[in-house]
């Protein structure tokens, strides 16, 4: 029985110092924008946009980070349909919505996303 009590806590032990999930990342998605945090390998300071239309309007992520939470950031993408921008790296993204630009009138954008 000393045994198995000692394998056990060995195999408890080991999972627990190895980690083995990876960053999740949270998605925000409104008419043909596509944002998502972590974005480029997990990175928690880079967020991602991509557009997913064909309508010739650009689109954007709008995000906070934890180092200047007060100030709202904006990542936009006018490269054209399917084609994906990343921020560059910094401190947490904590917030974020992606938005489908539409000139003159309200843009299509999702609710806040916390990832």
């Amino acid at each position: 029985m000393t045994r198995t009590k000692f394998i056990a806590a060995a195999l408890l032990t080991v999972s627990l110092a190895v980690p083995t999930a990876t960053a999740v990342a949270a998605d925000a998605v409104a008419k043909g924008a596509h944002a998502w945090s972590p974005a480029d390998g997990g990175d928690s300071g880079k967020i991602a946009v991509k557009d997913n239309s064909s309508d010739g309007d650009p689109v954007k992520a709008e995000y906070y980070r934890v180092d200047s939470s007060e100030t709202k950031r904006t990542l936009w993408n006018h490269s054209g349909p399917g084609t994906t921008v990343y921020s560059s790296d910094g401190s947490r993204i904590y917030k974020f919505k992606a938005c489908d630009e539409n000139y003159g009138a309200p843009d299509d954008c999702s609710g806040w996303v916390i990832p």
